[in-house]
This record gives structure tokens, C-alpha cells and sequence, in this order.
């Protein structure tokens, strides 16, 4: 493919781009899981640790906790990229790139902690914020369609079953049907946000060993330290047990009720993609909007058709978390670093609704 003259319109779109970030998803989470925020989250849970191992007798000093917090958003991405080029470990790649603009505070960033109170945190953090923002959209949804079946709730029309014509029925009725589905789902989006508690304090292990030898075998210390970063967090509770990693059925709990909400959102849209054949309803047809390339006429349902194919792969991705949580091995292995979150993620990330 040729290259040449596409460099000044930017690098973004010399490689591939996930659709469901560049054509789905909203600002909002998009952002939500971007790098910028994610390595912001590190940089913030190491103040959280360095402030409260300093309140409960650390010898940290205030200026070495002043000096992070004013660098925690300069993020220097190249250099990090060669540190983990060169170290192989994305963490300490961070921790070096940290220090790097926070010489005086450098012997204390990630004092005592493993890679999964950064890793795992954040992505409890950034699954936490993804739930809060989804559901005002659900909500918002439920509350037109309760506006839409109340306004044809006595408009007649004919009822389908096996899509045979069938008795009666009407069209909020109808629209009812859909209407209790999703207040299924968003209790269940509550429930999986609400259950989610904080990874904490926990050590290579689950066993806060090493925090054990920096507060020389206090365990009240290191119980309130894990109670302290927990809070500063936004959490009102942390795991009561972990392996180096919190639990992965937490990620298969999080995408059943998405991949739930998908099924729901399949449902709808294949309706309304009957009935517009039908010609009962319609989506919106904007002024310039072209239905075909070759018949420009067609009023094709291209939002529902779209919701039908985002909800398909939504409820696909349910099986990698079952499949994941099942192999870890012991306290954990590896090999769940590069999908366990990740297929979260985009699941959540497919139903971030662009307005559009």
C-alpha cells in the first residue's frame, strides 16, 4: 500500500484502529480507558500508598510526596517505551520513567508493593468508572421508552408469535416488553458495580508479607494501610483475599451483566428491524443521509443493524473471562495479563453509545 504524502495527515491512520473506539464509542469512555488515564491511576496509587505509609511512620517526607504529586501528570510515553524495550516489564518501566521527573522521591515510589496494586487496581478503578458511566446512559434509555410506551399505549396493532400474525396487542404494550428487559439489566449493572471492592495492599502473594517487614511485623499497621489506600480510592471495601491478583471471576460476573445488556439490546434492534420492514416504525432519516449506495431511497434501519452486530460480539466475549479465571494457576500465572481486563474493556467499550 503506498505510503508516500500520507505522513502530515497523521500517524493515527498508518496503523489499525479499533472501530469500537474510532467509530462506536463515546468521549467519555473512550477516555475512560485510555492510556493517559490508566498511567495517571498508577502515578496516583503510588501517592496513595507513599501518603499513607508516611502517616503511619514511614520515614517519607513531605516534599518527596509534594515532588509526585506535581509530576503526576507529566508523563514522558517515549520514555517509558524504551524503558520497557529495554527492562521487559511495563511497571518498573514506569516506576523508572516516575522517578526520572521525581528524583528526591525515586527510593519510595512502589515502595512494598508488587505490579498488580498498580495493574489490577487500576483496572478495578477504570471498571468502576466505565459502570458509572454506562449506567446514566441505560437509565436515560429506559426513561424514553417508558415516555414512548405510555404515549402508544392504546394504539392498537397486530401481535406476532413464531412472526405469524397473532391476537392484538398495542404498541406500548409492546414497547413494554422491551421496557422490562432493560430494568432487569440496569439492576444487574448495579449490582455487578456495586459488588466491585478494591484490590488494596496485598503483596506478590496475597499474604502483605512485604509490607509486614516495612512496618517490621505491625500487622494493625499494614491492615490500616490497606484500609487507607482503599478509601483514598473511592472503594468502601477491598478483597478480603487475594492471590498476587484479584479474583478473575470478578471479570466474569462484570461481562455476564454486559453481555446480558447486549442480548436485551439484540432483542430490541432485531424488533425494530422486523417492524420496519413492516413499516410499523422507523429510525430517524436525516436530510443527506443516502439509504444505498445504489438505491440512495432505502430507509435501511442502520442503527439497529448496528446495535445487532455490537451486541453479537459483546455476548461472544463471555467466554474469555470463564476460560481465563479457570487457568489461573495457584496464586496466578501470566497468562492472563493481556485479555483479562482487556476483553472488559471492550465489552464495555461497545456499549459506550456514541450519540451518533
Amino acid at each position: 500500500m503506498p505510503t508516500a504524502g500520507m505522513e502530515g495527515s497523521g500517524d493515527e491512520f498508518l496503523k489499525y484502529r479499533s472501530p469500537l473506539v474510532s467509530r462506536y464509542a463515546s468521549k467519555e469512555m473512550a477516555f475512560n480507558f485510555s492510556d493517559r488515564k490508566k498511567f495517571t491511576i498508577w502515578r496516583t496509587l503510588w501517592i496513595y500508598l507513599a501518603k499513607s505509609e508516611k502517616e503511619l511512620g514511614l520515614p517519607i517526607t513531605d516534599a518527596q510526596v509534594s515532588e509526585m504529586e506535581a509530576h503526576v501528570e507529566d508523563i514522558d510515553f517515549a520514555m517509558a517505551a524504551e524503558e520497557e524495550r529495554k527492562l521487559r516489564h511495563d511497571v518498573m518501566a514506569h516506576v523508572h520513567t516516575f522517578a526520572n521527573c521525581c528524583p528526591t522521591a525515586a527510593p519510595i515510589i512502589h515502595l512494598g508493593a508488587t505490579s498488580c496494586y498498580v495493574g489490577d487496581n487500576t483496572d478495578l478503578i477504570m471498571l468502576r468508572d466505565g459502570f458509572d458511566i454506562l449506567l446514566p446512559k441505560l437509565a436515560r434509555v429506559i426513561d424514553r421508552l417508558a415516555n414512548f410506551a405510555d404515549k402508544y399505549a392504546d394504539l392498537p396493532t397486530l401481535g406476532f408469535t413464531h412472526y405469524q400474525p397473532a391476537q392484538l396487542t398495542t404498541v406500548g404494550k409492546r414497547a413494554c416488553l422491551w421496557l422490562q428487559d432493560l430494568l432487569m439489566d440496569i439492576r444487574n449493572l448495579q449490582r455487578a458495580r456495586e459488588d466491585l471492592r478494591f484490590r488494596g495492599v496485598k503483596g506478590t502473594t496475597g499474604t502483605q508479607a512485604s509490607f509486614l517487614q516495612l512496618f517490621q511485623g505491625d500487622h494493625d499497621k499494614v491492615e490500616q494501610l490497606d484500609k487507607m489506600v482503599t478509601e483514598m480510592a473511592g472503594f468502601k471495601k477491598s478483597y478480603l483475599v487475594t492471590g498476587q491478583t484479584y479474583s478473575r471471576k470478578v471479570d466474569i460476573d462484570s461481562l455476564s451483566v454486559l453481555a446480558s445488556l447486549g442480548a436485551t439490546v439484540h432483542k430490541i434492534c432485531t424488533d425494530i428491524r422486523l417492524l420496519a420492514n413492516l413499516k410499523e416504525i422507523e429510525e430517524p432519516f436525516e436530510k443527506e443521509q443516502i439509504g444505498s449506495s445504489a438505491m440512495p431511497y432505502k430507509r435501511n434501519p442502520m442503527r439497529a443493524e448496528r446495535c445487532c452486530s455490537l451486541a453479537r460480539h459483546l455476548v461472544a466475549l463471555v467466554s474469555d473471562p470463564l476460560q481465563t479465571a479457570s487457568v489461573q494457576w495457584l496464586e496466578r500465572t501470566l497468562d492472563d495479563s493481556a485479555n483479562s481486563i482487556h476483553i472488559v474493556q471492550t465489552s464495555i467499550l461497545g456499549l459506550g453509545w456514541r450519540r451518533d
